[in-house]
């Protein structure tokens, strides 16, 4: 039914309703609200439209419009706000770009009328075959987490968790002998998870991490909110947060990391896997390992994306933004268009005595959460931030840096860059030891 009507006939409906007696009155009202919330419903879906925010950045539906019949159980199910919508009385995913994969609306259908997929038919994503146990096809090497495509950090524990279950079941498991159970790398939402697991099912185990507790959530932005939800983490039980910052959730994971004494090795990273005689050999940039199963639990960021510009092999050049106020007093360049460049620029610029500029080669920002762009903006109408769109940055020097912007050069003063162009997937680490990677357009 379409509900997409002018409000002149709406007006005719109504008063038919007022003489059709008390039951007109209520399906009046019933279509109203409906007629209401279609209409909403298409006004955020042009309004993404326009914003060039219609690219999901992970797993997300697709609708089957003959087996939907509008009853809205995904939209109530969704978690994270208005992210499906009812157009002419069919599910649609109107919020594409804020979509993070949870699932509950596919849980939450009672006709089976949702599948949830990774990629679109324009924008492919490289993802790791996985099966449902979590096994590759390589035989011994499991993936869980955000590079089999769950970034969630509640489903990248309870993947975690299920993964090291999976692990548990291969033929000689937690019986000792020579090498290692598994061995697996990272120590993120997933690793940190599997690592405990590990030791509380009793098997050899070690853990690589390359940088810090926490992995991508590390590297978020001071005091950004990350979305949780109640998991059950191995050696502590179920854990219930509804909304937390990235300091806190960090916090209580350093303080379960020094109660079970799980054992992490940091600043070692992973760089052959070859298949050694009932497993595989594990050379790190520190020693080797011998073990039976591994288990990548990696982000999907990989190696950082860099500009390839002279002076970029500077200390003030960085790739990701810690800690604000590290940069009070300074000027600061942000380079990139995506909502970590944003966050980036709009935390820095709350600085006192910072001037920041956000450089970015595109005419207008894409796939930007709402909030970021509010935010972007009262700074750049204050002057917090200056924003150079189709700029491309072309040298950085000691104390300035060289940015093309409309045909001419500009020289910029600055202290600190700080490159937010998003990290290279590790697709050639994955195929160099075997496992195969498929591209998503919109696939299962």
């Amino acid at each position: 039914m379409n509900f997409s009507l002018p409000p002149e006939v709406w007006d005719s409906i109504f008063e038919n309703a007022v003489y059709g007696g008390g039951l007109g009155i209520i399906l009046l009202i019933y279509f109203w609200h409906r007629w209401r919330s279609d209409r909403r419903s298409l006004e955020e879906l042009k309004t993404n439209k326009e914003a060039g925010l219609m690219e999901p950045a992970s797993l997300h539906p697709i609708f089957n419009d003959n087996r939907c019949i509008g009853c809205a159980a995904c939209i109530t199910a969704c978690p994270e706000g208005t992210i499906i919508g009812l157009v002419d009385m069919k599910a649609r995913l109107i919020n594409p770009s804020h979509c993070i994969g949870h699932g509950a609306c596919k849980t939450a259908c009672p006709l089976d009328a949702i599948t949830l997929v990774f990629g679109s038919e324009t924008r492919g994503v490289d993802i790791p075959m996985v099966q449902p146990n979590f096994e590759t096809n390589v035989p011994g090497i499991f993936i869980a987490g955000e590079l089999g495509g769950m970034g969630l950090i509640r489903n990248a524990i309870t993947q975690g968790r299920q993964a090291l279950d999976s692990v548990r079941k291969l033929d000689g498991m937690g019986k000792g002998g020579e090498g290692l159970d598994v061995l697996i790398v990272g120590a993120g939402p997933a690793g940190f998870a599997a690592s405990l697991g590990a030791m509380q099912h009793g098997l050899s185990y070690a853990t690589l991490e390359q940088d810090s507790l926490g992995g991508t959530v590390f590297q978020f932005p001071r005091g950004k909110i990350v979305m949780t939800a109640p998991v059950d983490l191995p050696m502590v039980g179920k854990v219930n947060f509804k909304e937390t910052t990235k300091e806190k959730l960090l916090e209580f994971w350093q303080d379960v990391e020094k109660k079970t004494q799980v054992q992490i090795n940091y600043n070692e990273r992973v760089e052959t896997i070859t298949p050694s005689g009932n497993g595989f050999l594990v050379k790190s940039n520190r020693q080797s390992y011998q073990t039976r199963s591994v288990l990548l639990a990696i982000g999907r960021r990989g190696t950082p994306r860099k500009l390839g510009v002279p002076g970029e092999d500077q200390p003030k050049v960085v790739y990701r933004l810690i800690d604000p106020a590290q940069y009070q007093n300074m000027h600061v360049l942000v380079v990139g268009g995506g909502d970590s460049a944003i966050e980036a620029a709009t935390t820095i610029a709350d600085e006192p005595g910072t001037t920041v500029t956000l450089s970015y080669r595109s005419e207008a920002f894409s796939r930007v959460k709402e909030k970021n762009r509010k935010n972007l903006k009262e700074r750049e109408e204050s002057g917090r931030v200056k924003v150079m769109l189709k700029s491309q940055v072309k040298r950085i020097d000691t104390d300035k840096v060289v940015i093309k912007w409309d045909e001419f050069d500009v020289d910029l003063p600055n202290d600190a860059v700080i490159i937010c162009a998003g990290g290279i997937l590790p697709t050639g680490f994955l195929k160099e030891i075997g496992v195969q990677v498929d591209t998503k357009f919109g696939t299962e």
